[in-house]
C-alpha cells in the first residue's frame, strides 16, 4: 500500500520494531502500512469490505485527508504522529462499548510509552490538562441488523507542534514532544496501543473496564453544553455515565438526560 512520499526512510515507521513489541494474538497481526495515504479509515473500510479479519490494522506516516468526528479535519503531517485504524468484528454488546474500550486503550498506551497521565474528555478526546493529545473516530457497518465490522481510528500527537496549525485545530492541542520536552520514537507507543486495545476489548463486559474509564473522565461534575445534531443545545451538569458509555446530564431544569457518543458535540461551560 506504500505510495511515493517525501518522507525519508529514516523517519518512517520501523515495522519490525513495532512487531517485536507486540504481545497480541490478533490485533495488528495483519498490518497494512502506507508512507502516505488519504485516510487510514478509508483504507481500512476497503480492506474490511474485502474480508480483512478481525484485528487487521492500517497505519500511515502521513494522511492527506485525515478526519475526526463531525467531519472535522485531523491534521496529520508526515512522520510526526500515530495515525491508525483497527478493523474489529465484535459481537453487538462489545460493539456498544468500543467508545469505552478505545479511549482507555489510548490512555494505557500513553502511560506505558511516555509515563504521562492523560485523561478522557467524553466521548473521544485524549487530553492532558485540557489540551488535546489524541482523538478517536468509530464507524460501524451493519448488515441484516447485525454489525459486520467496526473501524476504530486513533490519532495521537507524538512529535507534533500544533502552533502552525492553530487556525484549523478546533481546540488547544499538545503532543508527547511538548509534554516531555523531547522527541519520542513512535514505535513503542504504536505497539503499546495495539497491546492495550486487545486487552481492553477482552474486558468489554467487565466492571474493571467501566471503572477505569469512569475514573479517567474529567468531564464528570462539570457544567457542559451538549449540542444536538439539529443544533439545539442542552445545558447542565455532567453527573455520570452508563454501562454503554452514554453521558448523563442533569439539565438546568433538574431533569436528567442521557446522550450517546456520536449524537452530540460537547463543550465545557
Amino acid at each position: 500500500m506504500s505510495e511515493p512520499s517525501l518522507l525519508p526512510p529514516e523517519r518512517r515507521l520501523d515495522l519490525d520494531r513495532v512487531r517485536a513489541l507486540l504481545t497480541t494474538e490478533t490485533i495488528a497481526r495483519e498490518l497494512h502500512y502506507s508512507v502516505q495515504t488519504t485516510s487510514t479509515m478509508d483504507d481500512a473500510r476497503r480492506l474490511a469490505d474485502a474480508g480483512a479479519p478481525h484485528g487487521a490494522v492500517v497505519v500511515a506516516d502521513e494522511q492527506t485527508a485525515g478526519r475526526g468526528t463531525k467531519g472535522r479535519v485531523w491534521v496529520s503531517p508526515p512522520g510526526q504522529s500515530i495515525h491508525t485504524t483497527l478493523i474489529v468484528r465484535p459481537p453487538t454488546e462489545a460493539l456498544k462499548r468500543l467508545s469505552i474500550v478505545s479511549p482507555v486503550a489510548a490512555t494505557d498506551a500513553v502511560r506505558a510509552a511516555a509515563s504521562l497521565e492523560p485523561t478522557i474528555k467524553w466521548p473521544n478526546d485524549i487530553q492532558i490538562e485540557q489540551r488535546k493529545l489524541g482523538g478517536i473516530l468509530i464507524e460501524a457497518e451493519w448488515r441484516d441488523g447485525q454489525p459486520a465490522y467496526a473501524l476504530v481510528g486513533i490519532g495521537i500527537n507524538v512529535n507534533f507542534d500544533p502552533a502552525p496549525w492553530a487556525s484549523v485545530i478546533d481546540r488547544p492541542a499538545t503532543s508527547l514532544m511538548i509534554e516531555l520536552g523531547r522527541k519520542s520514537p513512535r514505535e513503542p507507543l504504536l505497539a503499546a496501543l495495539y497491546n492495550a486495545f486487545e486487552l481492553r476489548l477482552s474486558q468489554a463486559d467487565e466492571a474493571v473496564l467501566h471503572d477505569t474509564w469512569r475514573a479517567q473522565l474529567d468531564t464528570l461534575g462539570r457544567q457542559v453544553t451538549v449540542t444536538l445534531a439539529g443544533g439545539d443545545a442542552v445545558h447542565g451538569c455532567a453527573t455520570g455515565v452508563d454501562r454503554d458509555g452514554a453521558l448523563i446530564v442533569r439539565r438546568d431544569d433538574g431533569a436528567e438526560q442521557a446522550f450517546i457518543a456520536g449524537e452530540v458535540t460537547l463543550r465545557l461551560a
